[in-house]
């Protein structure tokens, strides 16, 4: 093993450890304040424990997942490795291994609080089936306000990290609202590939003290807010997050063959909610690992939407296709939008701009914050779909694609 050179950012707000590995006696090194194994979990009892800060460590490698007609198609992602320490006595380095041919799509969701120091670690864990490539990763945390250009995954103005790599980025939580994360090195083609996934980031005013008043609204213990709102109208009960996203089947078949890839000519032929079309989208659970990935899980992140009569139900969506608009209706239920691109809808003035629809039209990179309010509703299922209505497939199979259930107990 050769170990490069050590980056010490100012003030140390972070460290990044460049490491070239033979993987026959790999180390991946990680960090965590208060982590004393390596594992990217912070321990209590440790002397730089800090009760504000997150650790997350995942790979940047391949895989494949399956489709809503039962198709395999081969894909780039992200895969979580958080909780994974090295046994001293194994030569190999353990999470190394558990990050081959692990990707997630979509990619491990990130939730965090405003207020917290987050440490996200990356690891290239190269491509077993495609060795001729040595593809570099990073991490773009999109609409994040950096305070520092090098964290932005943006390779002309950050870093990215080769095979056997790993870097941490180090962001300080100060916005609230919905954002997304994917992959920045030769984008249109990993984003295509798959690196892409849920991120959003709860408000400050959840911990609020019991029995704050906010212009009116009583705060109490428990409730939860999609933005520091000052009045309690962004307040749910439950919340998913729903993102739209789809494959070209024909570039991801051509990716596998080592041939040209047909970058003028990219069209989703599946299009899906957490990296999943319908039926698959109601499925709560992990869908089965396809036997491609030797027994690693790809499809973790459900779309199923499940809520009690009476609540409220934040839908954080994004659109994270390279290739189109994507509208999302729902049916017999209506939407009321309060936030759009991790921003509260609010004018210069105060003045609350929320707004009533049955429908979301977002492009690429374009979120937006969604309550439902199911006061009266009768229990049953609605759907949540898309009308770009070709879309409602999976590919050449109808009745499946960009829908999901709503179910109301």
């Amino acid at each position: 093993m050769k170990t490069g050179r050590m980056i010490v950012l100012p003030l140390l707000i972070a460290l990044s450890l460049f490491v070239t590995v033979d993987l026959a006696g790999a180390v991946v090194n990680i960090q965590c304040p208060g982590d004393s194994n390596g594992d990217a979990i912070p321990e209590p009892g440790h002397p730089a424990f800090r009760p504000n800060v997150k650790c997350m460590h995942v790979s940047g490698g391949d895989g494949f997942s399956v489709m809503g007609d039962g198709t395999v198609l081969y894909t780039f992602g992200f895969a979580n490795l958080t909780g994974i320490a090295d046994n001293p006595a194994t030569p190999i380095d353990e999470r190394m291994e558990a990050g081959m041919l692990a990707a997630e799509w979509s990619a491990p969701t990130i939730v965090l609080d405003e207020g917290d120091e987050f440490y996200l670690n990356l690891t290239n864990v190269g491509m077993p089936m495609r060795p001729d490539l040595f593809d570099p990763h990073s991490v773009h945390w999109h609409g994040f306000p950096q305070a520092a250009a090098i964290f932005d995954g943006v390779p002309d103005a950050s870093v990215s990290i080769n095979m056997g790599s790993t870097l941490t980025y180090y962001y300080n939580v100060v916005e609230p609202g919905t954002y997304l994360w994917h992959c920045h090195v030769e984008a249109t083609e990993h984003m295509q590939m798959g690196m892409l996934g849920n991120l959003y980031v709860r408000p400050a005013q959840n911990k609020l003290p019991a029995g704050t008043n906010l212009n009116g609204f009583i705060h109490q213990a428990g409730f939860k807010y999609a933005y520091n709102d000052g009045d309690g109208s962004t307040r749910y009960d439950v919340e998913f997050p729903i993102q739209m996203g789809g494959f070209d089947s024909y570039f991801h078949e051509q990716h596998l063959a080592v041939q040209p890839l047909p970058f003028a000519l990219i069209k989703d032929t599946y299009a899906m909610l957490n990296g999943r079309g319908y039926p698959d989208t109601v499925n709560p659970g992990w869908l089965p690992a396809p036997a491609e990935n030797g027994g690693k899980v790809s499809q973790k992140v459900s779309s199923l939407i499940q809520a009690t009569a009476g609540q409220k139900v934040l839908l954080r969506i994004s659109n994270v296709s390279i290739a189109r608009f994507y509208t999302l209706a729902t049916l017999g239920m209506p939407m009321r939008v309060v936030g759009k691109d991790a921003r509260l809808l609010r004018g210069p003035d105060g003045k609350n701009l929320a707004y009533v629809t049955n429908s979301v039209t977002l492009g690429g990179g374009e979120t937006a914050d969604v309550i439902l309010d199911t006061t009266g509703m009768a229990p049953g299922t609605y759907f949540l779909y898309t009308t770009n209505l070709n879309y409602l497939s999976n590919n050449t199979e109808d009745f499946g694609g960009m829908m999901t259930e709503i179910r109301i107990n």
